[in-house]
């Protein structure tokens, strides 16, 4: 299994979403009512953006850290 890392930005919106991107993949966006559920959400997201554009086997990857940068 391949470690990966990335830096994501969280933050709240006007509504009071957690709204997340991956600084390192511009397509990995998502948003969530917690910030728990949003971190999950993101390293799905990283994982289905590195799975379409770049062909990696999704099964063998980890987002081995988060970094979460305001």
């Amino acid at each position: 299994m391949s470690d990966r890392s990335f830096h994501v930005n969280i933050r709240r919106d006007e509504a009071g979403y957690y709204v997340a991107h991956c600084l390192e993949l511009p397509a990995a966006m998502t948003q969530a009512k917690t910030e728990e559920e949003v971190i999950r959400r993101i390293k799905e997201a990283i994982h289905l953006v590195l799975e379409v554009t770049r062909g990696e086997d999704a099964a063998k990857l980890a987002v081995k850290a988060i970094e979460i940068v305001a």
